[in-house]
């Protein structure tokens, strides 16, 4: 069998997006495959002192891509390694299956342990209550401040643990069902779609938010389809306006401490489950709720409250002895 290991690795690369095209993947998704691909493919050209343009499948050896990895290892981050090396992983297995090359070189380069997931919720037993009061009370100090809007942005994570990407993919069509019994439709990691109940106060912090949108944007669109959440400008919030935001909630409302390294929104998220778990709910839900992919994802939120190693504790018989002293 004759191999195309003069294919240009662009091309193949190419291809592989094409393929992924039924599966439906998010644009994050697709713009992360790309972003992993495109790093390791301009290390290999500086490796191999070709233009991106000329590398050929027949240059993906394993020696190669060891070299180009470790100056990728050199620049980012343990996960950012681990994140690219699937990519390839996955990219050089489909041209294995298209009989671009023999074999999947992949194996010949080391690649980090996977961290274990340790759930990062704010830490405080009223945090979240103290947070959201400030928000509401407009502790936040800026160019144009808007109480209305940090409430609900804190209450996606707390009270729905919506992730930064979800929340920012929120339409006004996202919140269904009727009055007293709505619910949000969110359209979460890996395409999953998921439904999330939200009770009264919430569904009356969405409404202040959107009369509060119509009196600053008169003129501003609000079809179904239109962004839930919008910027000072009126537009669809960004990213890294949204981190920002969250951030900033937590310095006025003088929290800074409460937040765990290297969270901020994503705490929110985390105080979510893992009030969840602390009182009773079960893997399986938290799984429905949080849109896990995996059931062993939800359980590390169940297993981070310790209910059962604080009950087994508490059950040791000298525990007796210490209440007579």
């Amino acid at each position: 069998m004759r191999y195309k290991i003069h294919m240009h690795v662009l091309a193949a690369q190419d291809a592989f997006f094409l393929a992924r095209r039924t599966r439906k993947d998010s644009p994050h998704t697709t713009a992360a495959y790309q972003r992993d691909l495109s790093g390791v493919n301009t290390l290999l050209a500086e490796t191999l002192l070709s233009p991106v343009e000329e590398l050929t499948m027949g240059q993906l050896t394993g020696a190669n891509l060891r070299q180009a990895f470790g100056l990728f290892a050199d620049t980012h981050a343990k996960s950012s390694v681990l994140r690219a090396w699937s990519t390839w992983n996955q990219f050089l297995t489909f041209c294995v299956a298209e009989d671009l090359i023999a074999g999947n070189p992949m194996g010949a380069i080391a690649r980090p342990k996977t961290p274990p997931l340790v759930p990062k919720p704010l830490r405080g037993e009223d945090t979240p209550e103290q947070l959201l009061t400030a928000a509401a009370e407009g502790a936040r100090k800026g160019r144009d401040p808007w109480p209305e809007r940090d409430v609900l942005v804190i209450a996606l994570g707390l009270v729905a643990g919506l992730r930064s990407a979800e929340m920012r993919t929120l339409t006004l069509a996202s919140v269904v069902g009727r009055e007293g019994d709505q619910r949000l439709h969110v359209k979460g990691k890996g395409n999953r779609d998921r439904s999330v109940p939200i009770e009264p106060p919430m569904e009356r912090i969405v409404e202040a938010y959107l009369k509060s949108c119509k009196q600053r944007f008169p003129q501003g669109r609000f079809d179904r389809e239109s962004a839930l959440l919008r910027d000072r400008h009126g537009e669809p919030i960004g990213r890294g306006g949204l981190e920002y935001l969250v951030k900033s909630c937590f310095r006025w409302a003088g929290l800074n401490d409460r937040v765990p390294t290297g969270a901020s929104l994503h705490a929110l998220r985390h105080t979510f489950a893992t009030r969840l778990a602390e009182d009773g709910a079960n893997a399986s839900e938290i799984m429905a709720l949080l849109g896990h992919a995996s059931l062993a994802t939800s359980q590390n939120y169940i297993e981070a409250t310790a209910r059962e190693r604080r009950a087994a504790v508490a059950s040791n018989r000298t525990y007796r002895a210490l209440k007579d002293i």
